[in-house]
């Protein structure tokens, strides 16, 4: 079973991710999926010791650790360096996007975004991740 950190301040938005990656048509295609949240970016930093995770899932907007800063850590620590990063945020613009990327994000999906948009992304990281553990000398791609 695939272990997803999901980031996020918003309830509802929570418990759409939770909704598509438990989701039966989403665990017959990728496998079953565990999903553990953190309700800021505090929340998270007290979390990761408890990792590894096969994805996590950050928003940017948070009222304390941003995602911004959250993946700027995740990027440096020598435990999660290599986990796929998924960043789902209201900031939409092309210089939001680019910014999130630059630091260590996989992917930015702008809200709003569908579910199949989401599973999608979500699908080609963890296939993405589980490539590269089984060959671990090649290079990760997202296929993003």
């Amino acid at each position: 079973m695939r272990s997803v950190l999901v980031v996020e301040d918003s309830v509802s938005a929570r418990a759409f991710v939770r909704a598509v990656l438990e989701s039966p048509e989403f665990a017959a295609k990728n496998g079953g999926c565990e999903v553990l949240e953190a309700t800021s970016g505090f929340d998270a930093m007290r979390m990761l010791p408890r990792g590894p995770y096969d994805l996590i899932i950050t928003d940017i907007n948070m009222s304390d650790i941003n995602g911004l800063e959250l993946v700027h850590f995740i990027r440096k620590s020598a435990h999660h360096a290599k986990t796929p990063l998924l960043i789902i945020s209201s900031l939409g613009a092309p210089e939001d996007v680019a910014r999130g990327l630059a630091l260590g994000a996989d992917v930015y999906l702008a809200k709003p975004f569908t579910s199949v948009q989401l599973a999608d992304a979500c699908a080609r990281l963890l296939d993405a991740a589980r490539r590269h553990a089984a060959h671990p000398s090649e290079p990760p791609s997202s296929g993003a």
